[in-house]
């Protein structure tokens, strides 16, 4: 029978070796696409005005899916998106969104800009990060009133998003005029 020494020596190395692995790996490679390269012009103008609601609106609405199928939705201070089209927020690890992330990734980001009369929808799916290297570059200054412990109370949601979708009455893009479907672009491709 092992001693307790070696059972402690045990679970030592395995928090220290494979558990940072397993989140690093787990929560920042799940998903199977790349940002396309071939948009359009048409594409890249309805990027660019995505990036201007964003700019605009400053909140967006981050909407996940529960266990039983119902939508929740909650305001959230998301990140601009880097240049893969990822956008980024921070979270609190015992709020219901992580465990709904972790049951369903499927997710929405809705930003609406009432100024110009115009939204953005994303949709793709949600990650949960965990990994200290990333967590501390994407630390914002301020965040220690609602994370008092920045490597406990503090995960990170990597969102990627696969489309999207926009009206900007200011800009003309109005959707169709019959069945009122907005303009959208597909992001990604899948990776074989």
């Amino acid at each position: 029978m092992k001693s307790i020494n070696q059972i402690k020596t045990y679970l030592q190395y395995f928090s220290l070796f494979f558990l940072p692995f397993f989140y690093t790996c787990s929560t920042t490679t799940i998903d199977k696409s790349k940002l396309r390269k071939d948009f359009t012009d048409e594409e890249m103008k309805i990027i660019d005005l995505s990036k201007e609601i964003i700019n605009n609106c400053y909140y967006g609405t981050f909407i996940t899916i529960n266990k039983s199928g119902q939508p929740k939705a909650r305001v959230m201070e998301p990140f601009e998106p880097d240049e893969n089209m990822e956008i980024w927020m921070a979270t609190n690890p015992k709020s219901r969104k992580v465990n709904e992330i972790k049951n369903n990734s499927k997710a929405t980001l809705h930003y609406f800009d009432k100024n110009n009369m115009g939204y953005v929808s994303f949709y793709g799916n949600a990650y949960i990060v965990n990994n200290e290297k990333i967590k501390t570059a994407k630390w914002k200054k301020g965040w220690e009133r609602f994370y008092k412990n920045q490597k406990e109370d503090y995960l990170l949601i990597r969102f990627v998003p696969d489309s999207l979708e926009l009206i900007s009455i200011s800009k003309g893009y109005t959707g169709n005029k019959n069945t009122w479907k907005p303009g959208g672009v597909v992001l990604r491709e899948e990776i074989n």
